[in-house]
């Protein structure tokens, strides 16, 4: 890989000194793809001990030592040199409770998870690859090396790997090994949600993401139980020609790929509608308050999924006001203000997405929310007044006029409403007159 040259040059100091080097895993597997490389890891028979000896002036941090791992720093960038091993029993399903070095690059191979991913290639380019993962890279095909309830068992995680490479890669899953993750996917409840939420962010900005949320819902089911009533869901709806789960998957698609937080949004953004269903006289389905009600849930599933404050907050923000109705320019400035501009021109985004997953008529009402995006970025470049802190009127000034406690917040609240939307001047003259002759009144 003449593109990493600090790695090229770490595997021939190696060779140089009488040891066996290769690249290994995801490098070479995207290597051969032609895709971008962006982490080196390096596998070799020297010991590590032997290694850090060959590495004698360099920075060498023994960062998995127990399992045969050590980091070299090379001018500043870090590569991990771990040494053939064999792994021994796998107790906590993920990482092996003990290890067997090993002089035999094969056997090294033989314990990794995929047969893509089961591949070494020295710094001239020869390949060792004793499973067949080049010619399953060639069709496309994931594979377990070996039996795949043996790497499963091993991992847990390898399931959801499994499914995310399929999405990221456009690659299926070969039959035995597809069998298995769905046979096997309660195991995924022993694995830590930090690392399972970390695969499916992944697999939710894969280009065959559509296609693994289908065939694999049952695995999604498992890590969000609350989904399984989206699945066949009838809407009864001249609006839609899906049901829950499918419209859910066509809106997650319809978004692009590099926006993960549009996607894991309309991932969720109506799994309270089988709940919230009603069905009138006519035949017609309804789910009012099913915006509000998913927002709920989907701050239970991601505390659950152990995701931060600050995206469960803007997730839930996003599906909670998706199936608002915009009526005015004035309740665009409102929302501007309450939500921050970048925050708006993603509502409008992410309700132009939910609309891909409908009715082909509905995709009209997507000319307006361009145009409310438009209107939208025009107030917050106009130097208006948007954010309470740009009042010409402040919290102090209320208390020298007689105001104490709440009545603070709730004026100037009311007085930022009124600037924004353009019945009044951000005036300071202005606003006190207002306060005196109606604020004033109304608190008393």
């Amino acid at each position: 890989m003449k593109e990493f040259p600090k790695a090229e040059a770490l595997l021939k100091r190696l060779e140089d000194a009488g040891f066996e080097a290769y690249y290994v895993g995801g490098c070479v597997r995207d290597h051969l793809m032609g895709r971008a490389v962006h982490d080196v890891d390096i596998t070799t028979n020297a010991l590590p001990e032997q290694t850090a000896a060959v590495f004698e002036g360099y920075k060498v941090i023994p960062t998995g030592i127990r399992h045969g791992t050590v980091t070299v720093l090379a001018e500043g960038t870090p590569y991990e040199i771990t040494t053939y091993r064999v792994d021994g029993s796998y107790s906590d399903s993920r990482r092996p409770d003990s290890v067997e070095f090993t002089p035999d690059i094969v056997q090294d191979l033989a314990r990794r998870d995929f047969t893509m991913n089961a591949i070494a290639m020295d710094i001239r380019g020869n390949i060792v690859d004793p499973f067949g993962g080049r010619g399953d890279i060639e069709h496309s095909l994931i594979r377990c090396v070996g039996e795949p309830e043996k790497r499963f068992t091993e991992d847990a995680l390898r399931i959801m790997r499994g499914i995310r490479f399929a999405s990221q890669l456009g690659f299926g899953i070969e039959e035995k090994t597809a069998q298995a993750i769905i046979d096997m996917r309660g195991r995924l409840s022993i694995i830590s949600r930090e690392r399972v939420r970390e695969e499916l962010d992944k697999l939710l900005c894969g280009k065959d993401c559509g296609k693994v949320l289908t065939d694999y819902r049952v695995i999604i089911a498992e890590i969000i139980p609350e989904m399984v009533a989206c699945f066949g869901f009838d809407q009864f709806s001249r609006y839609h020609k899906y049901d829950v789960y499918e419209h859910i998957v066509k809106a997650v698609t319809s978004a692009p790929q590099d926006q993960l937080i549009l996607r894991r949004a309309l991932l969720l953004h109506d799994i309270a509608k089988p709940q919230m269903f009603t069905l009138d006289e006519n035949g017609v389905g309804h789910f009012k308050g099913h915006a509000k009600v998913s927002a709920e849930m989907a701050k239970e599933i991601l505390t659950r999924l152990r995701f931060d404050n600050r995206t469960i907050a803007l997730t839930s923000q996003l599906i909670s006001h998706h199936s608002d109705k915009i009526h005015s320019e004035r309740q665009i400035r409102l929302m501007v203000s309450e939500f921050g501009i970048e925050t708006f021109l993603m509502l409008m985004d992410f309700k132009k997405y939910d609309n891909c997953g409908k009715n082909d008529f509905v995709l009209d009402e997507n000319k307006e929310f361009d145009r409310f995006k438009v209107i939208a970025r025009e107030f917050a470049d106009s130097g208006e007044c948007i954010t309470l802190s740009q009042l010409a009127i402040s919290g102090s000034d209320l208390t020298e006029l007689g105001f104490r406690g709440k009545e603070i917040g709730t004026a100037l609240a009311q007085l930022h409403s009124l600037v924004i939307i353009g019945d009044l001047p951000n005036d300071k003259q202005a606003l006190t007159n207002y306060i005196l002759n109606e604020i004033n009144t109304t608190l008393e």
